[in-house]
């Protein structure tokens, strides 16, 4: 056989040059359209149908389910999407996914695309290279076309001629005429070769290459396909691995969705390749064997997704229950999404307004929790411990973050309707507790980072700089304690703030009492200056976390007096 291992490697770089080119090309079109995208994304999946729709779209757009199916995880993640929302787009995805099949079927076999390669690399030089971030990602675009056709080229001129080896091809026949066992092994190849590449788009060009090329016939290439829509369900599951439970949910709700969709059409397998056979000879009229074998394959994987997600979008729920009944919430872990506001607007204002004041108060209590952290990081030792109880508290700023917009974003939207002067004030005021509760979130953050840079610096405070420290916290809490309490009071008196007042007040006094100290301190060579430094920030940044709860508490008196 003339196949040396020069060959093997030429081949596997041809791969490599596909992959690369089509990450590019993903990757351009998301810089391009990022935040269009993640506002279709959130804004279009309003119910299974749209979100379905929303899938292609974004899927059809940056040719890689993959990329999709990630992005649908990380907002999962974020609390952006809900587990029903996700598995709808997931579905979209599928069927998106198929247009590359489409697109390397008409142009890859029929047009010499990679002639056009280096010509379309002299255009995009200059956008590639431009200052400009869109023309950039245009450049980037049009790069990443190139390559991928660049490498599917190059597949097939560095791929075995099966036909001067007979060796091989008898081979390879040993396991292509053992029936159905044929199918399900072909099927299991398919699986595996996508997971090891973790690009469905990469395995399906392989797999037209060899039927186009008569090494394997229609229904082994069926096989591979359906092998590869379980396969690229790989990439989600690893995304989701460092995600809470809603996102490994996401994960597994695509792998069920496409194995029962594998499951169906193994079982009626003849009748629906034929029936796709039929249509591409009949009804498309592709007389050329090598063409058709390849329109085949993209029409089945077309007929396979669009006949999955029309029968499996009525399971929705069903497939929710599953993936919630195998995958637990972990103890210590809580839902990362909004509960009380959970799509449109409800039938009255007032309802609407009474969702938000729920979310609110929640949003409250989780800055309370992220505080809480912060008081575990400041004697934690164990630096596997601080790293993990640090990222949530980054992960909890993050989630914060996207709170604030997505409750304001509903309040605007409610305020925009017909509604009575009080309120309107009502809005007014829930809009400014909002963003102090997040600033309050920021503060906890920036503690975070402030002993952080402590430990970093190997830097350590003395006993009395504790036990300062450890008074500040409690009177912190205490003020967080107090707006949690009122968050939930429906009525409220004059009286009710006073509290809140006084510990303000001794909160202030506390940080002016330990400023001067401060000095003091560092004059007697108590501690070195830089200790200092990381103290006082400390201090200094719980005294405005302190502010900011009252301007909540501040906030909730003004609206209910």
């Amino acid at each position: 056989m003339d196949y040396s291992f020069i060959d093997f490697l030429r081949l596997i770089g041809s791969l490599g040059l596909f992959l690369y080119g089509m990450k590019i090309m993903s990757e351009g079109l998301q810089k391009f359209a990022g935040d269009s995208m993640r506002r279709i994304l959130t804004a279009m999946t309003t119910n299974r149908v749209t979100g379905v729709l929303t899938g292609m779209l974004i899927t059809a757009l940056i040719q890689s389910s993959s990329a999709t199916t990630v992005m649908v995880v990380s907002f999962v993640n974020a609390g952006l999407l809900t587990l029903t929302q996700s598995i709808g787009v997931i579905m979209g995805a599928n069927i998106g996914t198929t247009v590359t099949a489409w697109i390397i079927s008409a142009l890859g076999f029929k047009v010499d695309i990679s002639a056009f390669a280096l010509p379309l690399l002299a255009l995009a030089l200059p956008l590639f290279f431009s200052g400009k971030s869109s023309r950039k990602s245009v450049g980037e675009f049009i790069f990443g076309f190139s390559f991928l056709f660049m490498g599917l080229e190059a597949l097939k001129n560095n791929a075995p001629d099966l036909s001067a080896n007979p060796d091989m091809l008898a081979f390879v026949q040993n396991y292509t005429d053992m029936g159905f066992f044929s199918i399900l092994l072909f099927l299991f190849i398919g699986t595996v070769l996508t997971m090891i590449v973790q690009a469905s788009a990469a395995t399906m060009a392989i797999t037209l290459i060899m039927c186009a090329n008569g090494w394997i016939d229609y229904h082994l290439g069926v096989a591979l396909v359906l092998g590869e829509n379980i396969g690229t369900t790989i990439t989600a599951n690893l995304a989701a691995l460092t995600g809470n439970t809603q996102a490994r949910r996401a994960a597994l709700a695509h792998l069920t969705f496409n194995v029962f969709g594998v499951c169906w059409v193994l079982v009626l397998f003849y009748p629906f390749t034929g029936a796709v056979s039929w249509f591409v000879t009949n009804v498309m009229q592709v007389a050329d064997p090598s063409v058709a074998v390849s329109f085949k394959l993209a029409a089945f994987h077309s007929a396979f997704n669009i006949s999955n997600t029309c029968i499996m979008i009525w399971f929705i729920p069903l497939i929710e229950k599953t993936v919630c009944a195998i995958i637990k919430p972990k103890a210590d872990e809580e839902e990362y999404r909004l509960q009380y506001i959970t799509g449109g607007m409800l039938s009255t204002a007032e309802l609407s307004i009474l969702q938000a004041q729920k979310e609110i108060t929640l949003f409250a209590e989780r800055t309370t929790r992220m505080f809480g952290m912060v008081k575990d990081l400041f004697y934690e030792k164990n630096d596997d411990v601080f790293l993990k109880t640090y990222s949530r508290v980054e992960k909890y700023e993050n989630i914060s973050d996207r709170m604030e917009i997505e409750i304001a974003n509903y309040l605007t939207q409610v305020s925009e309707g017909r509604l009575s002067s009080e309120s309107k004030e009502e809005i007014r005021v829930m809009l400014r507790a909002v963003s102090e509760i997040e600033s309050i979130a920021d503060s906890c953050n920036n503690l975070a980072r402030s002993i952080r840079r402590r430990n970093e610096h190997k830097s350590s405070f003395t006993t009395e700089q504790n036990r300062h420290l450890d008074k500040m916290f409690e009177l912190v809490t205490e003020a967080l304690d107090r707006m949690n309490l009122l968050m939930h009071k429906t009525e409220f008196t004059p009286g009710d703030i006073n509290p809140s007042y006084n510990i303000e007040h001794e909160i202030n006094n506390y940080r002016n009492q330990l400023k001067s100290r401060n000095i003091e301190d560092i004059n007697n060579k108590l501690y070195q200056y830089q200790d200092g430094v990381y103290y006082m920030d400390m201090v200094s940044e719980s005294e405005k976390l302190g502010d900011y709860v009252l301007n909540v508490v501040q906030a909730l008196v003004e609206k209910k007096i």
